[in-house]
């Protein structure tokens, strides 16, 4: 698993345009401590065994930090991503940096409003776990089984953003028109630490408490792997799901004590980060890392 991902840079990576509930413009960014941060998320993936192609940073772009949302990568196929109005920019980056990784993009149809690649799109061997309709709408799930091939698609949805407390409609971001949630990208609720294989079940992490009751559900329904709950607490605020594991070690934000020593239970050995200033952007070590060998 994520034996070979992509990462671009954080020079100019900021929070000024809050296009996610978890970003606060409010809150400065410091760019040098970011770049640090970025750096210890690259030598911690090499130190587990991954190969990390390092891209040129696209210039004035806040979010091209989160390579993550680029595209979603299967058999040497890149299907790329529909970003949100201030993140459009980064698709011609994205489009030259699968290419020159030796992958075939596939574009989607103008009706698919929004894809938000592997940030909205986990693979765990044959199975994808997706979801609904804050980054990502449904209409784009049919092409990850149609063009991508995957067998199964988990189609889930998490809670969205209340306009006050947990009452009334789901909140719109006032930057992107789009609707909004703590969990707007699936990588921030669930992760992938082993594929299934040789006829045993695959191993992922959740966190129950940010999915709607209907997803629950389905997921404490779904048998094919083994399922690791992980506390909201741990979830959103040490951004414990938002991780890369290559089925031997876990890469992952510290401040997650509980879910570590899950992780090391499980037999997986753990190297944890922290992060302070790549989180304010509402993302982290998974964010940061397209994985070009699904």
């Amino acid at each position: 698993m994520n034996r070979t991902v992509l990462m671009s840079g954080a020079e100019y990576f900021d929070d000024g345009d809050a296009i996610n509930a978890l970003m606060d413009a409010s809150i400065p960014v410091d760019v040098d401590k970011a770049v640090a941060e970025h750096a210890s998320i690259k030598a911690a993936l090499e130190s587990a065994g991954i190969t990390v192609h390092k891209i040129p940073t696209p210039p004035k772009l806040q979010d091209a930090v989160y390579t993550a949302n680029w595209a979603l990568v299967r058999n040497g196929k890149a299907l790329m991503a529909r970003l949100p109005n201030t993140r459009q920019p980064e698709e011609a980056y994205a489009l030259q940096a699968v290419r020159d990784a030796g992958l075939e993009p596939l574009v989607l149809p103008d009706d698919v409003e929004r894809f938000s690649g592997q940030g909205d799109a986990l693979p765990c061997g044959d199975i994808v776990f997706t979801q609904s309709p804050f980054r990502t709408t449904t209409a784009a799930h049919k092409y990850l089984k149609d063009w991508l091939g995957f067998n199964e698609v988990i189609s889930l949805k998490t809670k969205p953003a209340r306009r006050f407390r947990s009452w009334g409609p789901a909140k719109v971001n006032e930057i992107t028109g789009w609707p909004d949630s703590p969990t707007y990208d699936i990588d921030l609720a669930i992760a992938i630490l082993k594929w299934p294989s040789d006829g045993q079940k695959g191993l992922i992490a959740w966190c129950p408490d940010v999915f709607k009751r209907s997803s629950r559900k389905i997921m404490r329904a779904f048998d094919s792997v083994d399922k690791i709950e992980v506390s909201r607490k741990e979830a959103m605020h040490a951004y414990a799901l938002n991780m890369v594991s290559t089925g031997e070690t876990v890469i992952m934000n510290a401040g997650a004590p509980l879910f570590a020593a899950e992780l090391e239970a499980h037999g997986l050995k753990v190297i944890a980060l922290d992060l302070p200033e790549l989180r304010k952007g509402g993302g982290s070590i998974r964010c940061s890392t397209l994985t070009l060998d699904n």
